[in-house]
This record gives structure tokens, sequence and C-alpha cells, in this order.
């Protein structure tokens, strides 16, 4: 009995000292960051380049009340809605229309995405190099989220929808199909909406933090999953960090693949995690 408690306390300050370890990095990128905008607000920019303004302002209000408005009616359902591989399709295709929507005004109005968004300033081993080392130091914070959320709501309620609809297929064609979407269709739509363009346009009129804060908790609440909120929350202002720090929108577009890679993964093979 002796010999159990004391492996609990070892793995207890095991955990702990992970968990203090992520959380060290990203106070650091934080450091980071505010050490960059303090030098950046001294210097003196001869030619600023375009950036986003009051139209994109407008646009970014709509989209957001249009996000809010869907997670309203989705929380007022009295029974959830049974998601199937159509519905599932179609709501991403509608994703990637915001996107293309929001990327042809961008371009309406003279506003370089590429140079705005970081798409050069790095390359794709770079960027997913960066982003494997950034989420193996969030993943212990999401975890610790995820585990204050099960202790609150109890075990395995914090299962999205897409979880049930992978877990729930009984074809190859189905998986595959959630596969792309998840790893490879999601992580582009939702980073470009989220953190290339909402973010941006509260960074620019409301500051980092403000920012951060904001657009970290309309991704979480996006989800229309109140279990999943806090984890959510926490890999949303991961992602904004990530985004920051780097200045190219593709690490935490990595971020979101690779982490999206790892959810199918414990989904399709549950005997990895199953202690």
């Amino acid at each position: 009995m002796l010999a159990g408690a004391f492996s609990g306390a070892l793995w207890t300050l095991l955990g702990s000292l992970i968990v203090l370890a992520g959380a060290f990095v990203y106070v650091t990128l934080i450091r980071q960051i505010n050490a960059r905008h303090t030098m950046a607000n001294a210097e003196i920019d001869a030619a600023p380049r375009k950036t986003f303004g009051l139209p994109e302002a407008f646009l970014a209000t709509g989209l957001v009340l249009f996000l809010l408005m869907n997670v309203t009616a989705s929380l007022g359902r009295r029974s959830p809605i049974q998601l199937g591989s159509r519905d599932l399709f179609v709501n991403f295709l509608f994703t990637l229309f915001i996107v293309f929507f929001v990327a042809a005004f961008l371009k309406l109005r003279g506003i370089d995405i590429d140079s705005l968004g970081g798409f050069s300033r790095t390359s794709l081993k770079r960027a997913l190099s960066t982003a494997v080392v950034l989420l193996f130091a969030a993943t212990p914070l999401i975890l610790l989220a995820e585990a204050l959320t099960q202790n609150a709501f109890g075990s395995g309620s914090s299962k999205q929808e897409i979880v049930d609809l992978f877990n729930s297929s009984h074809t190859i064609g189905q998986r595959v199909m959630i596969i792309v979407l998840a790893v490879v269709v999601a992580p582009i739509s939702e980073e470009f909406i989220f953190r290339f363009f909402i973010y941006g346009v509260c960074r620019r009129y409301f500051g980092i933090t403000a920012g951060l804060v904001f657009n970290s908790l309309l991704f979480a609440a996006a989800h229309a999953h109140l279990p999943s909120a806090a984890p959510l929350f926490v890999l949303g202002g991961c992602f904004t960090l990530a985004y920051e720090w780097s200045g190219s929108i593709l690490v935490c577009m990595a971020m979101h693949a690779l982490f999206n890679s790892v959810q199918l993964i414990f989904l399709a093979f549950p005997e990895l995690v199953q202690q």
C-alpha cells in the first residue's frame, strides 16, 4: 500500500513537472512576443504595409455574429443532432466557401495575404518541425484542461460529434473522408478564419492580449460543445501564440493538423491509450 502511494505521488510530481515545462515554453514565447512588440513600437517604419482596416473589421464582425448565432442555436437544442457524413461534408464545403470569400475580399482590397499571413516567411519543413515542438509543449496544458473538464462533467464527456461519427463509421470510404477533412481541410480553413483573419482584425484594433483571449473563446465556442470548451480554449490560445511568435500562419496550421492526426490515431487504435 505504501509502495502504491509512493508510486502515485511520483507520477503526480512527474505530471506537474511536465505541465510546468509546457507552461514555461509558452511563457517564454509570450516574453519574446512582448519584447519584439516593444521594439517594433520604438522603430519608425517608413513604408508600412497595408493591413486590416474598417472594411475587414465589419466583415470580421459579421463572421463573429454568424458563428455566435450558430452556437446559440446549437446550445438551444434539447437533443444533439445525429451528424452524418453528408452533413459533415456540406459543413466543410461551406467553411471553404467562407475562406475563399474572405480571401477574395482581401485581394480586392489590395491586401497582400502572403505577406500578412507569413506564408513565405518560413518553409513547410521548418513550420512542421516548429509545430511538433510547440504542440508537444502544449499537450500537457491541454491534458490538464481535459482532466479538469472530466472532473466536472464526468469521464468521456468531452467527445464531440466528429468523434462519435468516426467511431460509428463502418466503411473505409467514410473514415478516409473524415481523415482528409480533419487533417487537411479543417486546419487550413479554421486557422485562416480564426487566427489569420479574426485574430488579425482583433489584434489590429484591440491589441495582442485582448485579441488572443477573444479569439480563443470564440474558437472554443464555435465547436458548440460545452465539455470541450476548456481544452479548446487552451488549444486555441496555443495556436494563436504560435502564430504571433512565428509570424507565419503555416505553423499553427501544421499544429492543428498534427493535433487532429493524433486524435484520429487514438480513435483508430484505442488500445494504444487504453490505460
